[in-house]
């Protein structure tokens, strides 16, 4: 089973094991970098191993691979040389392993550390993203069968990451650590199993002393408590979400709590993603049970289905996708969880008589659309692209413009209800107020579906107005239970809410 490894980058050694201590019950091992040490802490490593009382890797990164060290060679080997000097019986006193890059040729190194020992881990690191032939680097690598080989990729794309998951199952029979950095490959530290790695690498954030060790890092508490990472195995059935950008935790935090409620043998998993295509190829390769489908694929991934709901017939959009007979089927969980948010924000469930406006036409602006002309009600859709919003609105006999200022003004006209469909002002999204051209007079009732954060710009200023406000959060925990009901084929248990609610409260 993976290991879960926590990279200790502060300054000090003291201060490296109280971030330890912080996190010891998350974590299997741990890395000392020493690059990252202050000058005359470096010459102390040799005891940090008995301090720490968990397997430790001595690690001296130099700076072409991603570290800090910046001397010269000959000294990063003398500090290497100290870490293993005067060498314990009891192997606990001693560095567990030693990384030492794969155009490092030291054998006196080397001898030192099997004689005591210490395993060595042989790193390739590509920080630049190039991807050279991975299976043939990977077998070139160890220059002995006791070496554990590592490669470690800055993934440009989904593709970048797909050839380290395909290049470490073709070296089947090696010890390895396959590591994916960056966003696009942050899947690849919750999914090590699945992977073939040996551990994943996690960091203490939250401790601004200590240098960034290395981008896409999970915190260890996240990785242990969020991803239940010591329970995923081989047998593990994984969910995900996929889209770009991901708010991380949201969907992890709601399906992975459930599935520890529920005894569920399951994991939920962001996967961001630069192609729907490689997305498609990555889930296949690994076995993926159903995806929740966000901004921008949710139009694109349809030509991708096998079978499809009516609603996506209707709409042509799919906001979740799972396994059947043929291959993937496609629904929209989007317009239900919509028009039952709606229904329960207004107060009515029938929409005759009511007037609204849609601000966007892709998917999420598609399902809206879609309900308030099944409910009754009359609309306008404005969007950047004003032929997308008239090829939305002509099936459904709504008017239609832009967002510009005269088209804006019609939206006093379809003013009851106001619903915000786009990505605009969402937590690492684009930012602004998609329709700050509106002046809001404080009878409408207004949604944003962006719940992060809980205000938006265009939320706020309805607010402000004195407007009946909501933002997205509702709809998102409907359209979780919708998903799951999908997804592990049997309706959502109510009863955990409370429970859920709770541990999100707490941060779980």
């Amino acid at each position: 089973m993976a290991k879960i490894c926590l990279c200790l980058t502060a300054r000090t050694l003291a201060r490296n094991l109280q971030i330890l201590e912080k996190n010891r019950g998350h974590v299997d091992l741990a890395e000392l970098r020493v690059d990252c040490l202050d000058p005359n802490e470096k010459l102390l490593i040799r005891r940090f191993p008995e301090m720490a009382n968990v397997p430790v890797i001595l690690t001296i990164r130099r700076d072409i691979d991603g570290g800090h060290f910046v001397s010269g060679e000959g000294a990063r080997v003398s500090l290497m040389a100290r870490g293993l000097a005067y060498a314990d019986v009891d192997r606990r006193r001693n560095f567990a392993y030693i990384d030492l890059e794969e155009d490092m040729n030291v054998p006196s190194i080397e001898e030192a550390a099997r004689t005591f020992g210490t395993r060595i881990i042989r790193s390739y690191h590509s920080i630049k993203g190039e991807m050279e032939n991975l299976p043939a680097k990977m077998r070139s690598m160890s220059r002995n069968g006791d070496e554990m080989i590592k490669v470690g990729i800055a993934a440009k794309s989904t593709w970048d990451v797909l050839g380290l998951l395909r290049a470490g199952r073709e070296i089947k029979s090696r010890d390895k650590i396959l590591i994916a950095m960056g966003d696009y490959g942050i899947y690849s530290r919750v999914l090590a199993e699945q992977f073939g790695s040996f551990l994943s690498y996690t960091s203490s954030p939250m401790e601004k002393d200590a240098v960034y060790a290395a981008p896409g890092q999970f915190d260890a508490e996240t990785l242990a408590r969020l991803y239940r990472f010591r329970s995923i195995t081989a047998n593990t059935k994984i969910y995900g979400e996929t889209g770009y950008p991901l708010v991380f935790k949201d969907n992890a935090r709601f399906f992975n709590s459930v599935f520890k409620m529920e005894n569920i043998d399951a994991v939920y998993v962001p996967f961001p993603a630069d192609s729907i295509t490689a997305c498609i190829e990555l889930a296949k390769e690994l076995g993926i049970q159903g995806l929740a489908v966000t901004v921008p694929y949710t139009e694109s991934i349809i030509p991708f289905l096998d079978e499809q709901s009516r609603e996506v017939e209707k709409i042509g959009a799919c906001s979740a996708v799972s396994r059947c007979e043929k291959g993937w089927i496609g629904t929209n969980t989007d317009s239900r969880a919509f028009s039952d948010s709606l229904a329960n924000f207004i107060g009515r469930q029938s929409l005759k008589r009511v007037r609204a406006t849609v601000i966007g036409a892709g998917g999420s602006g598609k399902a809206v659309a879609f309900e308030l002309h099944r409910l009754g009600a009359k609309a306008l859709i404005l969007n950047r692209n004003v032929n997308k919003a008239r090829s939305l609105a002509l099936p459904y006999k709504f008017e239609w413009g832009s967002l510009d200022s005269q088209d804006v003004e019609k939206m006093s006209r379809y003013s009851d209800v106001i619903v915000q469909t786009t990505p605009v002002g969402m937590e690492g999204g684009e930012p602004g107020d998609p329709a700050e051209r509106y002046a809001f007079t404080g009878r409408e009732n207004v949604m944003d579906l962006v719940y992060r954060p809980e205000m938006t710009p265009f939320l706020r200023r309805a607010a402000d107005a004195g407007c009946n406000i909501q933002n997205g959060r509702d709809m998102f925990v409907r359209e979780a239970k919708h998903q799951y009901a999908q997804f592990v084929g049997r309706d959502f248990p109510e009863h955990l809410l409370p429970r859920l609610q709770s541990a999100e409260a707490q941060g779980l």
